[in-house]
């Protein structure tokens, strides 16, 4: 399990390498904000097609083989990325990062495998922690490597240190990442058909609808947060990237923690329902941020929202699958999360440059509320 963390890990730090940067390869390459946003969303799209095939590729191949392909496809996009010196080229480096990254699927499947259900929202919360933290260290390193002077950033290097990263992972999960697979290998059932399948399921279909609000909006902040900073405080990749590690030491010590503990007291589904209300509150939080005190206090609540949602969600989703097909239903709801970081930075980013800076975080707050109310459908399990 230490060795899944450390791959999963690898696949949010090179996600948070580049969200500093975002203002300044808009000076390097002339980009606009909507151009920006698009090529994080580029990186959703790659994982939207790429989750569900890998999620089912690991339940007939093995979890293994499908992490180490992914791991490979990580490597060569950020080397892509560091030797980039055309817009294209950023787009494609990241379309390929995000192929990479459908591997998450993967890894919840080996952590639904080897843990029993009732275990399933801690084992959720490690798979959690390792993004919380990849997210940590990915901004932080961006900018700490970048440096702190918007006119002469060093875009280049991050993407070499997560290449680095990667190749370590991927020479550990070889070494070391035993196969969890141990059931006879499930019949390839396609993404449609597992789409089709999950509209039957009235659960089912309300937690995967329930995640794509949520991470539509909490994208549109992430892929706005550096052009918010840099326009409302002249802040550079550094302080960014700062903040970025700031909410991710708190998420990582929420799912690393304190999840298990939270679920068994609460359920899930209780969870769930408080952390849209709390992520709510953090998104319009930042629209009334004056200096920093506010922007911490924000992002404080942010961190404390996605560190219950996420796990609880992917818990609840897992147990929701059967053993044969766990990969596939984990992969759905991978790819709908890869769709909702397309359409959140999309809308996002046009309302930044129609709107306002805080008009995408108005907007976040107000389908949160509606996330909110879904949540409160959701079946309560009967406690003796």
């Amino acid at each position: 399990m230490g060795t899944l963390f450390f791959i999963v890990f690898i696949d949010l730090v090179g996600f948070g390498v580049v969200i500093p940067l975002l203002p300044y390869y808009a000076l390097q390459f002339h980009a606009t904000p909507f151009e920006i946003t698009t090529m994080m969303a580029c990186y959703s799209l790659a994982q939207f097609f790429a989750s569900p095939l890998l999620g089912h590729l690991s339940d007939h191949l093995g979890r293994k083989p499908v992490i180490l392909a992914s791991l490979v496809c990580s490597i060569a996009s950020y080397l892509w990325l560091g030797f980039a010196t055309q817009l294209w080229m950023l787009f494609a480096a990241r379309l390929l990062a995000g192929a990479g990254a459908g591997n998450i699927s993967a890894a919840q499947a080996y952590v639904a495998d080897v843990t029993p259900p009732d275990q399933r929202a801690k084992g959720m919360g490690m798979i959690g922690a390792a993004i919380g933290l990849g997210f940590t260290l990915g901004p932080a390193i961006g900018g700490a490597v970048a440096g702190g002077d918007a006119q002469s950033a060093h875009l280049a290097w991050p993407a070499f240190v997560a290449a680095a990263l990667s190749a370590a992972a991927f020479v550990l999960a070889f070494a070391r990442l035993e196969e969890s697979l141990t059931h006879a290998p499930a019949m390839r059932v396609s993404r449609l058909a597992m789409a089709k399948a999950a509209t039957t399921r009235p659960t089912l279909r309300l937690l995967i609808l329930l995640i794509f609000v949520a991470i539509a909006a909490f994208a549109g902040m992430e892929t706005t947060f550096a052009l918010w900073a840099h326009d409302g405080f002249g802040w550079g990749p550094l302080q960014v990237g700062m903040i970025f590690f700031y909410v991710g030491i708190l998420l990582s010590a929420l799912q690393g923690g304190a999840i298990g503990k939270l679920a068994k007291a609460f359920g899930e589904t209780n969870l769930v329902a408080a952390a849209t209300a709390i992520i709510a509150l953090g998104l319009f939080g930042l629209t009334l941020a004056t200096a920093l005190w506010g922007v911490l206090l924000a992002s404080a609540l942010l961190a404390v929202g996605m560190g219950m949602l996420s796990p609880s969600i992917s818990s609840l989703i897992s147990q929701q699958a059967g053993e044969g097909e766990r990969g596939g239903v984990l992969g759905l709801s991978q790819s709908a999360q890869s769709l909702a970081r397309i359409v959140g930075p999309a809308v996002a980013g046009a309302l930044y440059g129609g709107l306002g800076r805080n008009a995408p975080y108005y907007f976040g707050a107000l389908l949160m509320i509606g996330v909110l109310w879904l949540a409160l459908r959701l079946p309560r399990p009967v406690r003796r």
